[in-house]
């Protein structure tokens, strides 16, 4: 029997990618999955491919920077499926590569809004529903630039600094009442947007960001969703407030 028969999954920014994937993660693993996203043509096909992997598949166009839209998500889950067991926050914005100096504010309030208020305003949202019933576990995509550093881009470094902390804080006042909170901290990952951007842009960078990939190549999309599907697993009960690089060895140098 699948592991998470009778359970209900979210992902955000499920349009695409690491969300995608982790979408027809759990459907594989007997979920119903409610699939949120900005683009409504690309979260149907998620939804289609979640019920063409066993499981149920519903999209729900979200915008994660608007509180109104993130209540309606979460209502969503609960109107179509009845609760809410799993939540992954993996909606996000890459940055311009850019010195310090150079960036604007519109650049700052962009990031943080997607990479910040946009976790914040989700794990309000799931946390509130997961409370109610007793039991939940939330996992946030920070980035392997959420443990390190990385110049000519420090406000994504800030914004993914501040996914963990978020994490570590909403785990620590939760623990006793039910909830598990974790982060993945991806490294570069192939066949997503933001690889697109960060390494696709020229053969020089590619290579670049390749070469600090200790295990020689870039992750998957299956890679990550396989980290989320471990700590929803009744595997990782005693595991909370923790982020887990899964980065092909990126973050250890």
């Amino acid at each position: 029997m699948p592991n998470f028969a009778g359970k209900v999954a979210l992902v955000t920014g499920g349009t695409s990618g690491i969300g995608r994937a982790t979408a027809i993660a759990f459907a594989k693993e007997g979920a119903s999955v409610l699939v949120a996203g900005r683009r409504k043509e690309e979260g149907e096909e998620t939804a289609r491919l979640v019920k063409n992997s066993g499981g149920q598949g519903v999209f729900i166009e979200t915008d994660v920077t608007q509180e109104a839209d993130v209540q309606a998500m979460v209502e969503k889950a609960i109107a179509t499926f009845g609760r809410l067991d799993f939540a992954f926050n993996n909606a996000g914005a890459f940055g311009e590569s850019a010195s310090l100096i150079e960036q604007t504010q519109d650049q700052y309030d962009r990031l943080m809004d997607a990479n910040v208020k946009g976790v914040w305003l989700s794990m309000k949202y799931e946390a509130a529903q997961m409370l109610k019933q007793g039991a939940g576990v939330i996992i946030n995509n920070s980035s392997g630039f959420g443990l390190v550093g990385a110049a000519g881009a420090p406000l994504y470094v800030a914004s993914k600094h501040a996914v963990i902390g978020l994490t570590k804080a909403t785990a620590l006042e939760f623990a006793k009442l039910g909830l598990r909170v974790n982060a993945v901290c991806p490294g570069v990952v192939a066949e997503t947007d933001m690889h697109a951007i960060s390494a696709g842009s020229s053969d020089q960078i590619r290579d670049y960001m390749l070469s600090v990939h200790p295990v020689g190549r870039f992750g998957k999309p299956s890679e990550i969703a396989s980290a989320v599907m471990w700590f929803c697993s009744d595997g990782a009960a005693f595991v909370t407030g923790q982020t887990l690089a899964v980065d092909g060895g990126y973050t250890t140098q």
